[in-house]
């Protein structure tokens, strides 16, 4: 597993695409985290991890409170965001994960590549809601990130060590139902469409140069 992580760090870049090809195999359901799950769930988490971090690695303030537009998030608004709904979503899935298993009489909305397709498609945009839109919430980056990363070490931590059974609980917080190792996998797909944001604010033609 370490050597696989190595690789795919390495190549971050290319896991989306090599993820989504991945993950067209894996089963709906599934016994207690099968080795091929619990991978695919630490290689995505160990990549926006990291990503988050270098993105805005040597930013400026000036930069990171660039706004494209007055309606736009800036860069640390997109950090701060990610610190506030990450949280939310980590005691909702351990909350569903409590409830009796019941996906054998349900099926998922959606595949498992159409969670990774959630992260790399930035052609629908959707608004953000449930309290999750207070980006001022936090209004220093180091200490946005600082919470971001500290919990995404427990979320790995917890992937590498849990032996629940994700796939036999359903989560259906948000409207259509899926199984919780998909959820999980779109805690980490959420946070990949906005590592994309910040990529867009950074390509912005006006954004600082310092």
């Amino acid at each position: 597993m370490k050597t696989i992580r190595k690789i795919a760090l390495k190549y971050l870049p290319l896991m989306g695409t090599a993820l989504t090809v991945s993950l067209f195999a894996a089963p709906l359901l599934a016994a207690p985290m099968s080795n091929a799950d619990r991978e695919h769930l630490l290689v995505h988490f160990e990549m926006t991890t990291q990503m988050v971090a270098d993105q805005v690695r040597g930013l400026s303030p000036v930069q990171l409170e660039y706004k494209a537009s007055p309606d736009r998030w800036s860069i640390r608004e997109v950090v701060s965001h990610l610190a506030v709904a990450e949280p939310d979503y980590w005691r909702e899935i351990q909350k569903a994960l409590k409830a009796a298993p019941d996906m054998s009489t349900k099926k998922s909305s959606a595949t498992d590549a159409d969670i990774l397709w959630y992260g790399i498609d930035r052609v629908v945009h959707t608004k953000t809601g449930g309290g999750h839109e207070k980006v001022e919430t936090y209004k220093d980056l180091g200490e946005a990130l600082g919470k971001y990363q500290a919990l995404r070490a427990t979320m790995i931590d917890y992937i590498k060590t849990t032996n629940d059974d994700m796939r036999a609980h359903s989560f259906g917080d948000y409207g259509e139902v899926i199984d919780c190792w998909q959820w999980m996998l779109e805690i980490s797909t959420h946070a990949e469409r906005h590592i994309q944001q910040i990529r867009e604010i950074k390509n912005d033609p006006n954004f600082p140069k310092k």
